[in-house]
């Protein structure tokens, strides 16, 4: 028999109006794809374990996610079409507002049980080849301005690693638009002033 945990509950009634049945759902469809599957919190955010870790769930302002832990070994290999992973947000799924933005019941079971293949043969997830750092990319004008105007998110922006000034950057200059652009610089400085990240909201997840 599988287990429930009262805090996920919790989680789920305090998630914004539009999260809760998406999480509700994946919930239900993880338990009847894996009766014995255990459910704990794990970085904030609700887990569900059967012989390790299976897949987490989590609610964010605007949109939820969903991904396997072993994902790569999960997801990365299915067909085109329904379920197929995305980068961008946490998970393999995108950001997912409403439940037709989830694969259908059928396909995230299967990837269930594939997870619960792996833990039961003891597969471990593959390390990551390490890549050569990219070199990193010139400030452009309009945010060096903007740091240069505040000494906090200089100082920060400056003590960051190339590859998280890196994030920002390309955040920026990937804008399609003018007030896209100027909108994420104003918010990059909110966030570097306070020393966060670009994907702080995704860190230890």
């Amino acid at each position: 028999m599988g287990t429930t945990d009262p805090r996920i509950d919790a989680y789920i009634e305090k998630s914004a109006e539009f999260a809760r049945p998406i999480l509700a759902h994946i919930r239900q469809v993880v338990h009847d794809a894996c009766p014995q599957v255990e459910e704990t919190m794990k970085w904030s955010f609700p887990h569900f374990m059967y012989k390790g870790m299976l897949c987490g769930m989590a609610a964010f302002k605007q949109h939820c996610a969903l991904g396997f832990w072993k994902g790569s070994l999960i997801v990365a290999g299915a067909a085109a079409g329904d379920g197929e992973p995305t980068e961008d947000a946490m998970g393999q799924f995108g950001r997912i507002a409403t439940l037709a933005d989830l694969p259908s019941d059928d396909v995230i079971a299967g990837y269930v049980r594939e997870a619960m293949r792996l833990n039961d043969e003891g597969v471990k997830s593959p390390e990551r080849a390490k890549k050569a750092p990219r070199p990193e990319l010139a400030t452009p004008d309009d945010l060096a301005a903007a740091l240069a105007s505040d000494d906090a998110a200089r100082g920060h922006f400056e003590s960051f690693s190339p590859s998280a000034r890196r994030e920002y950057v390309e955040w920026i200059t990937e804008a399609k638009t003018g007030a896209t652009r100027a909108k994420r610089l104003a918010q990059t400085l909110e966030w570097v002033a306070e020393g966060k990240k670009r994907n702080w909201k995704y860190e230890n997840c």
